[in-house]
């Protein structure tokens, strides 16, 4: 996920510097959005670690 988000984070800065605006502004929309679904799911899984009593390291 996180790597998705990286990759459509540089497709817009490409594409930004190229002039493409509509689609570097969609390629950041969907980088943010990648990148919240990933910050989620990782303070979802710490959180589950914890309830089970693992590491959470």
């Amino acid at each position: 996920m996180l790597g998705w988000a990286i990759v459509f984070a540089v497709l817009a800065l490409v594409a930004g510097y190229l002039g493409f605006m509509g689609l570097a502004g969609l390629a950041a929309t969907i980088a943010k959005i990648l990148f919240v679904v990933f910050l989620v799911l990782l303070v979802a899984s710490f959180v589950v670690r914890a309830l089970r009593g693992q590491s959470v390291v």
